[in-house]
């Protein structure tokens, strides 16, 4: 059976999520966990032809546990935890107020992960800007510098960077080689976004003044001792944990049980009045739970498909096929993808400039705002600010609002870096 019989089902769940909600928004909402599942069954179907049934569960069963798993319970982690903190006041609702909270998201999110800062940050960000009419470009350049690419400058920032450093790349490495890459796109994205602030501020009334507070110590204290936890899967390797079959590496493990004993307690203790101000719930990751089950479920065959593909030894060409890559197929797995096929060995890709790795490393994390697709924190991003009212424009045109502000930068990335 061929190869690209074999992506079918990946492409089929990428599509079903850009054009299903909105063409048939209805059907959509009642029938997701259908449809979807459709997908992930034809995806298995066709794996048991290919390599039998018990290859094809085996190889569901590993990517569920030991991939999908520790994926998702990180993102309910820093999602329950985000949603558990309250900032309120100061200068957020006017443009320097929103500015300042651009740049300090681009900073927090190396610090505490592009989950974690997006979380905390888009409440306050939203609720001080409820009374404008127009606030799309405060959200759209929100996903960009604190969804994405603020991540660039340590392995906490952006999952892809913890592929690396769990693969033996140094601590400080993105730092080193992806700080001037991070600045040539947000210096502009931040210019643009107050500029366009400041204009459209013109016609708003101006918001009532509000003393800056902070809630939610407890939860910022989870945060920070997730934060101490994660880097401890790149140096702690006591070995691997079988369960029936999956096989998971035992620190994964443990920082599971870690992040779900977070959870835990902060439902138990946060304040119901924090919760209800940030308009907390669940369901809200439902839609993301689907989706990214869907992707680690049937993304093999388009793994290898794009693992045999003869790519030239240029970081440019490196740079914009992991950049296009992950802009549909999720920038963690990407980065993983070029990082085999670069020899997967971290000491030999680190040496010098390392011009490869910092190809793949960029094109990883620069490019995920491109799509909701590319990076977690852009769908759950659209779906808190949609629960808010904000009309958040759909996939094909987000995609194409991204690519007329963001195509010239990774052009310039191009000819200065690469």
């Amino acid at each position: 059976m061929g190869q690209l019989t074999q992506v079918i089902p990946f492409a089929g769940v990428l599509l079903s999520f850009a054009v299903l909600p909105g063409l048939l928004p209805r059907l959509w909402h009642r029938r997701m966990a259908s449809l979807i599942g459709f997908w992930v069954a034809l995806g298995f179907v066709l794996q048991t032809f290919a390599h039998g049934w018990p290859a094809a569960g085996l190889e569901l069963w590993q990517a569920t546990f030991a991939e999908f798993l520790p994926f998702i319970v990180l993102l309910l982690a820093l999602y329950a935890l985000g949603g558990g903190i309250s900032i309120r006041g100061g200068a957020l609702g006017r443009p320097g107020g929103n500015l300042l909270l651009l740049i300090v998201g681009t900073i927090l999110a190396s610090i505490m992960g592009t989950i974690g800062a997006a979380l905390v940050l888009i409440h306050p960000l939203l609720a001080a800007n409820g009374y404008r009419y127009e606030k799309r470009h405060l959200v759209i350049a929100f996903i960009i510098l604190v969804g994405n690419a603020g991540g660039a400058l340590s392995p906490l920032g952006d999952p892809p960077l913890l592929v690396g450093f769990l693969r033996g790349v140094p601590f400080f490495w993105p730092l080193t080689h992806l700080l001037l890459p991070l600045l040539v796109m947000a210096v502009p994205v931040l210019a643009l976004t107050f500029g366009l602030d400041v204009w459209l501020g013109r016609r708003e009334p101006p918001p009532r003044r509000e003393k800056l507070r902070i809630r939610g110590l407890l939860n910022i204290g989870l945060l920070l001792l997730l934060i101490a936890v994660i880097p401890l899967e790149g140096v702690w390797h006591p070995g691997n944990v079988t369960v029936l079959t999956a096989r998971i590496p035992a620190e994964h493990l443990v920082v599971m049980l870690v992040e779900a004993g977070c959870i835990l307690v902060s439902e138990l203790f946060t304040p119901n009045a924090i919760r209800s101000q940030n308009r907390f719930a669940w369901r809200a990751m439902r839609e993301i739970i689907i989706l990214f089950f869907a992707i680690f479920a049937t993304i093999g065959p388009a793994f290898t498909l794009l693992q045999a593909a003869r790519i030239p030894q240029l970081p440019l060409a490196w740079f914009w096929a992991s950049g296009l890559a992950s802009a549909v197929l999720d920038s963690a797995p990407t980065y993983l993808i070029f990082f085999q096929a670069a020899g997967g060995h971290a000491a030999a890709l680190t040496e010098g400039s390392a011009p490869l790795l910092t190809a793949i490393a960029a094109g990883s994390v620069f490019f995920g705002p491109l799509t909701y697709l590319g990076n977690a924190p852009n769908l759950m991003i659209r779906e808190i600010a949609a629960r808010r009212g904000v009309r958040m424009p759909g996939f094909f045109a987000y995609a194409g609002i991204m690519a007329v502000v963001l195509v010239p930068i990774y052009g310039l990335m191009s000819l200065v870096f690469f």
